[in-house]
């Protein structure tokens, strides 16, 4: 009978040192590690470009945003995860020298094929438990079209918006994010090229 290997499932002490002298960045969730591939063109320039805008509006006022290279960490009950999300604006800091934040306003990600699948289904459900936050951004980056998920007093409601002249409107920091400014740059697909990516065909 083949003996059955065991898993040795890392602390978040071990996480969290391992992260500040790893070349590779790890998501984790309740003691497994998981490595972060690298972005595409597209999905690069829609990150910079929510720094950019987030940034230029949170100037000189007490919230401030955070790229990739900051995580978060959502603790649950019977476990602890952190991820990196592609941006997000926090207006009650962790110390300096933390390397997460607990207290996120608003967070933002950056769909892509590969990504879709935890942005909206796993990412999400964690984030929405956080209980500062107000809006989870979700970005597209093959056309310009933003789903918002915003807290109200009857939960979390999902807006979408879309097109060049759309405007997200972002009242629990005071801000608004316009996609023209958002998709700076961004060159998006024909319908064929889509088609091709989904691996569809025209009838």
């Amino acid at each position: 009978m083949t003996a059955v290997k065991q898993i040795e499932l890392i602390s978040v002490e071990d996480y969290l040192a391992g992260e500040l002298v790893s070349q590779v960045k790890h998501e984790y969730s309740g003691g497994y590690v998981y490595a972060m591939a690298g972005a595409r063109t597209a999905h690069n320039r829609v990150a910079t470009n929510w720094m950019l805008a987030i940034g230029q509006r949170l100037r000189g006022r007490p919230c401030e945003p955070f790229n990739s290279d900051m995580k978060i960490r959502v603790p649950f009950p019977t476990h602890t995860r952190f991820y990196y999300p592609d941006g997000m604006v926090v207006c009650e800091s962790n110390p300096p020298e933390s390397t997460y934040q607990d207290r996120p306003v608003v967070i933002a990600e950056v769909v892509s094929d590969t990504t879709r699948r935890i942005d909206e289904g796993e990412k999400r459900e964690a984030y929405l438990t956080i209980p500062t936050l107000m809006a989870y951004l979700i970005i597209e980056t093959h056309r310009p079209r933003v789903v918002v998920h915003r807290r109200t007093d009857n939960g979390f409601v999902a807006e979408a918006y879309e097109g060049a002249d759309a405007v997200v409107p972002l009242a629990s920091i005071d801000a608004e994010l316009p996609l023209a400014e958002l998709y700076e740059r961004v060159q998006f697909e024909s319908s064929e090229q889509e088609r091709e990516r989904l691996g569809t065909h025209s009838t």
